[in-house]
């Protein structure tokens, strides 16, 4: 495994793009009111989803390293990061006045978490790594690049700078897929059957928050299999192997 995360030359492209296009050529879109009741309410499950997606990702990478004991090092490096984020959003929410409502968000996340701790359990490393570097990775990144669209001006800095980190770790453990795929990829594609679809479900489940917040849940949708998808094209899936994996999202 390299210590150095490596960061392939159409993702950053990409990324990069994304991110200048939106900074210098901001779509036209009608911003929310953001002092409402109703928003708030909607943000306080938004924000606290977000809050603890970033919790169970540290807690995810910790506990990743007790499989791979000699990656601890970097592993520690991004479980960091992940409670940075964390703290950033929480402010978000606190410069909304908004207080994020955590049993919810706990909640929401409690099947992709139990499932992640049986696999854990198991020493099942590659299903541990498909739940949290590519389909918690990706589905945090494609629902921040929506946010960002129609966040506040606070949030908007804070979730920027979220997503450039995002992008450069979500390589970790596509990495290490890459470089073992020849003897992972049938449990790859088994967690995959039971894991993607919690994703779809998960983004129903919030649909109507996101509404409020002029977040489309189509959207959500296509970004976050965009993510995905281009991942495993990076890990070396073919376009049939890539294909029968995202109609497991169809259920």
């Amino acid at each position: 495994m390299h210590n150095e995360l490596k960061i392939t030359d159409m993702q950053t492209l990409e990324s990069n793009k994304k991110i200048t296009e939106e900074t210098t050529n901001p779509i036209s879109l009608d911003l929310p009111d953001f002092t409402t009741d109703s928003y708030k309410d909607a943000y306080s499950r938004i924000n606290a989803i977000v809050i603890e997606g970033e919790q169970e990702a540290h807690d995810n990478y910790i506990s990743i390293a007790t499989l791979i004991p000699n990656e601890l090092e970097e592993l520690t490096k991004l479980a960091r990061m992940e409670m940075k984020h964390k703290k950033g959003f929480t402010a978000c929410g606190r410069n909304l006045g908004v207080v994020a409502d955590m049993e919810f968000a706990k909640k929401f996340f409690s099947k992709l978490h139990g499932n992640f701790q049986v696999a854990l359990e198991k020493g099942n490393l590659t299903t541990c790594l498909l739940i949290q570097a590519i389909l918690i990775e990706a589905f945090a990144i494609s629902a921040y690049n929506v946010y960002i669209r129609v966040a506040d001006p606070f949030a908007k800095k804070i979730t920027e700078g979220v997503v450039k980190d995002e992008y450069l770790h979500l390589n970790y453990g596509q990495e290490w897929l890459k470089e073992n795929l020849s003897t992972c990829k049938e449990e790859l594609m088994e967690a995959n059957k039971v894991n993607l679809p919690l994703i779809k479900k998960m983004l129903d489940e919030v649909a109507d928050d996101a509404s409020v917040l002029a977040m489309d849940r189509e959207e959500l949708m296509e970004e976050f299999m965009i993510a995905y998808q281009d991942t495993l094209m990076e890990i070396g899936l073919d376009n049939r192997e890539i294909a029968r994996m995202a109609m497991a999202a169809i259920v």
